[in-house]
């Protein structure tokens, strides 16, 4: 079907159906969602001159100058003091490549290469790391979960040590949904979580060992986008702890590490996923020695409002992150991080999403923020520091909306729900998938953990219900195989890769159009609705929701009595 067609289908539909009385005319608003405006955006976004968006850049500079521009032609009302930019303090730390790190009290002496064996960086704010023969213990996964009765740290004391640990988790290696929750990666899996660990834990090293399914990602990823500058918020807890050495080593340097010691790599890991694991002493000791240089910085959150009518107070939040990983010049060819899927996709329709709500012909009740943020890149700084420093209290936030690396294989059948079954935002996508013949799907690869590697998550984590949707696999033309296979391509061809740019040639937009409008209309729909979504029960995050809308007590009465 043509993209001519699929307009006036649509178009059509928008008229006679809707999940909501109020929603009577969504024509104009939809069909201003077009191929021709998102590929403007997406082609500056993306362009060379931009420079791979990196925070705290003149890459930066364009970038937020064009997203405010926009906002501004849009009519979006500056969101912060008058200012379309939150202005987020950053410290960016750069260390040596030149380093090693040096595995010595086994069979044999180790010597790993950075780049091509490791990959490492510190958060600590000094002009030297320093780390001399410190006790290297295999942790396992390097999880402490109460919840799951699981603590790969029991009896053990790692002041002063290194930390050895797979990535994912224990239910991920065996399929058992009695741990953790089997396949699906919860964010104890997370690489951000293990380090976090670390540092509470007391440990001077912290070392994770990549494997490409339980990473998600190719070694390659690991080394573009751990090397080189890191930023961290200004105030941050790793920076603060005994953590010095932020590391990743490759599958085959983990083996050389596990052999020199005498210990089976194969039973290791195997060991590791069961319930009872003991932390092993590797009876080996870990150095390295490199210089940093810290700069204090900063970036910007780019935010602008379409206020509401009825309650203006309270809001619904699209998000996307604008920035990606600039320019490594040691690459030969292309060094640029245009990051074209990653995210000038999602960034351009938060532009397309925003004009989309400027052409109803009755506002909406809420007000809509439009939230372009920093650092995602970096762990999903620019969005935790919106958290920190929100621009009206979390309980008057209804919903969160990110859009992070969209469709451009074509239209599908399905669209993805990562974190399908977390909250009852869940029946506002399917409500509006339904209207136009589409399917709501889980993700397909929970394994990967993709609810905790976007900015919704920031929200999440602060208790505010955040709606991760992303493009489906059931491809209209060529059905799910296919479609599975071209999403795995990408990863694996162009994730955090200098070759993710912009093809308008290559790319099918008609899938792109139909996501971003299920965008706007679940959010259109959240805009002119009276409720609060929440988590479901059991969800880890309600307890933070529940608290946070709980009515707060009358203030005492202290007045004297008088009769």
């Amino acid at each position: 079907m043509s993209l001519k067609n699929r307009l006036l289908i649509l178009s059509i539909i928008s008229g006679i159906a809707s999940c909501n009385v109020e929603n009577n005319n969504l024509g104009p608003s939809l069909e201003s969602i077009t191929a021709n405006e998102l590929k403007k955006d997406i082609s500056v976004l993306a362009s060379d001159d931009f420079r791979g968006r990196f925070p705290a850049t003149a890459g930066e500079e364009k970038t937020i100058n064009y997203l405010a521009g926009e906002f501004k032609k849009i009519g979006l009302v500056p969101a912060y003091k008058g200012s379309y930019f939150q202005e987020v303090p950053l410290v960016k730390i750069t260390a040596d490549t030149s380093m090693s790190l040096n595995i010595s009290g086994g069979k044999s002496k180790i010597r790993l290469k950075y780049h091509d064996e490791f990959i490492g960086n510190t958060s600590k704010i000094t002009d030297n790391v320093q780390i001399d023969n410190s006790e290297i213990v295999f942790v396992g996964y390097g999880i402490n979960a109460p919840e799951y009765n699981w603590n790969d740290y029991t009896g053990l004391d790692v002041k002063g040590k290194t930390v050895l640990m797979l990535i994912n988790d224990p239910g991920y290696a065996t399929g058992d949904t009695a741990l953790f929750t089997g396949k699906a990666m919860t964010y104890y899996g997370r690489w951000t979580y293990k380090y976090e660990e670390a540092a509470r834990e007391g440990a001077t090293a912290a070392i994770i060992i990549h494997e490409t399914g339980a990473a998600a990602y190719p070694w390659g990823v690991v080394q573009n986008s751990f090397s080189g500058p890191q930023f961290y918020l200004e105030d941050n807890d790793i920076s603060r702890s005994d953590l010095k050495l932020k590391a990743w080593i490759t599958t085959e340097a983990a083996k050389r590490i596990f052999e020199s010691a005498g210990i089976d790599y194969d039973q290791s890991l195997q060991a590791a996923a069961k319930r009872g694991f003991k932390p092993v002493d590797m009876h080996l000791n870990a150095s390295a020695n490199f210089k940093t240089r810290t700069d204090y910085t900063k970036s910007n959150n780019v935010a602008g409002i379409w206020p509401g009518t009825g309650t203006p107070d309270e809001y619904i939040i699209y998000t996307a992150h604008w920035d990606h990983l600039g320019v490594n010049p040691a690459l030969k060819g292309d060094s640029i991080f245009n990051g074209a899927v990653d995210n000038a996709t999602g960034t351009a329709a938060l532009l397309g999403i925003a004009k989309a709500f400027t052409k109803l012909p009755k506002k909406q009740s809420r007000s809509i923020l439009f939230l372009s943020v920093t650092a995602e890149e970096q762990g999903l700084l620019g969005s935790e520091y919106y958290v920190e420093h929100p621009f009206f209290p979390l309980s008057k936030t209804a919903a969160v909306i990110n859009m992070d690396a969209l469709n451009i294989s074509g239209a599908t059948k399905d669209m993805t729900i990562i974190g399908y079954g977390y909250s009852q935002l869940d029946n506002y996508v399917k409500g509006v998938l339904k209207k136009y013949d589409r399917y709501a799907v889980p993700d397909p690869q929970p394994e990967k953990g993709g609810y905790f590697r976007s900015d919704h998550f920031s929200f999440a984590k602060a208790g505010v219900p955040a709606l991760d949707l992303s493009g489906g696999i059931d491809n209209v033309e060529h059905g799910k195989e296919w479609g599975m296979a071209e999403r795995d391509k990408w990863i694996m061809e162009h994730y955090h890769k200098p070759s993710d740019n912009y093809d308008p040639g290559k790319w099918n937009f008609e899938g792109m159009i139909d996501d971003i409008r299920v965008y706007f209309e679940v959010g259109y729909n959240l805009s002119i609705s009276k409720e609060f979504p929440n988590w479901n029960p059991g969800n880890p995050f309600k307890p933070l929701r529940d608290k946070m809308m709980k009515p707060a007590p009358d203030p005492p009465d202290d007045k004297p009595y008088q009769p």
